[in-house]
């Protein structure tokens, strides 16, 4: 086995319970060379491999890439979610005709999962990173098992090359693009018939209001603040659940950044427009859900734009590069409305000012982008002191 970090520096007895109360992984059958993630960790299969042990209880994203003979071509990615439980034992086998990983029967789980509690199998998992598991914390902490299964499609496993319809899609943006191209590119890609075709349940987001009855410059207002389509879907769609709406977005997330799933991207990127397109709801309904969005979204950002991930067979382990955040991209026009509604508002909430700030100064130092607030071009500026600042509200 390859690639997989030792557990950060530990006693004997903490070790072996991290090893009886974690999660465990039990992965038969799979080939060398295979690259397997889970969460923010990926690592290629050496030839004693059989999965991943110590994993911290919750939910977690486990996705992989089948190789050829020499390790050089890679297929698209299949990840698939897991709410693991304290001390449980979940067993996928890799089905060679498919080259996939596949569930086994209630007898054999059973029996895996014994054998993998009697240290059986111990030598030959590889202890799940801990000093990796609060950077996935930080982009998961609203993602749990009714989000999972809320969205997940039948079967649980999530491909761009099992999409239906994404690749044929006419009009592409340059992420678009790269994920295409990559399909494309792959020996590993493959037709898929309409029966194999599997997508997420995504909440449906209306680009353009309509609404009977409402005509000329009312509709026109709801179109520039979509803070009514906001509180319909959270009615509708999310039984009022804030978290349940974040849990879909950092969802999507996921799915595109490991996973590369052009749906993924496509929904993370609806998502963050529905947020930043609403001018009322940041100040008047929804200052808490706000503040946490723009957490959710500062450390998916944060961690995308990462240089320093590890990156195995050269294997791109980001998508997010600078080529797509251009200063023409849809969110940098999206941030640059956001900043200037926060940031020269008369009274906003504290954290939510706070959090802007930072995710302003993240984007700033990452990308270069430069965002110049209207209260600014005429030469005036301000700081937290100054009578015309924004009033602060705890």
């Amino acid at each position: 086995m390859s690639s997989i970090p030792p557990p950060a520096e530990m006693d004997p007895e903490t070790a072996l319970q991290l090893v009886k109360h974690g999660a465990t992984i039990l992965l038969l059958d799979v080939p060398q060379y295979t690259l397997i993630g889970i969460d923010t960790q990926m690592f290629s299969v050496g030839p004693s491999f059989k999965g991943i042990k110590m994993i911290p209880p919750g939910p977690h994203f486990l996705y992989y890439s089948s190789s050829s003979r020499e390790g050089r071509e890679f297929s698209p990615i299949t990840g698939f979610f897991v709410d693991a439980g304290s001390s449980e034992v979940i067993v996928r086998k890799w089905d060679q005709r498919e080259e996939r990983l596949v569930k086994v029967s209630e007898e054999e789980e059973q029996r895996f999962g014994e054998a993998v509690r009697q240290l059986e199998f111990d030598r030959q998992l590889g202890p799940y990173n801990l000093g990796q598991y609060g950077e996935w914390k930080r982009i998961s902490n609203h993602i749990n098992c009714t989000t999972i299964k809320r969205l997940e499609p039948i079967g649980g496993d999530i491909s761009v090359a099992c999409e239906p319809g994404i690749s044929q899609s006419t009009s592409k943006s340059a992420i678009e693009k790269v994920l295409d191209d990559q399909l494309k590119a792959s020996k590993f890609a493959m037709h898929v018939d309409s029966s194999q075709r599997r997508k997420c349940y995504y909440t449906e987001i209306p680009h353009v209001i309509k609404q009977r009855g409402v005509h000329g410059q009312e509709l026109t207002n709801l179109n520039l603040d979509k803070t009514l389509l906001l509180e319909k879907l959270l009615k509708k769609d999310f039984g009022g659940s804030e978290d349940l709406l974040l849990g879909e977005l950092q969802f999507a997330f996921v799915v595109f950044l490991m996973g590369q799933s052009l749906e993924g991207f496509l929904q993370w990127k609806s998502l963050v427009s529905l947020f930043f397109e609403c001018t009322e709801a940041p100040f008047c309904t929804r200052s808490q859900l706000f503040t946490k969005f723009i957490k959710v979204i500062y450390h998916q950002l944060k961690f995308g734009l990462e240089k320093d991930h590890s990156n195995d067979k050269g294997r791109s382990s980001t998508i997010l590069d600078e080529s797509w955040f251009s200063a023409d991209s849809f969110l940098y026009h999206l941030c640059k409305d956001f900043f200037s509604l926060v940031l020269e508002a008369p009274v906003v909430d504290g954290d939510l000012l706070t959090w802007t700030r930072k995710l302003k100064e993240l984007l700033e130092n990452s990308l270069d982008w430069k965002f110049q607030n209207n209260a600014t071009s005429d030469g005036i500026s301000f700081d937290e002191d100054d009578e015309f600042a924004p009033v602060v509200v705890d």
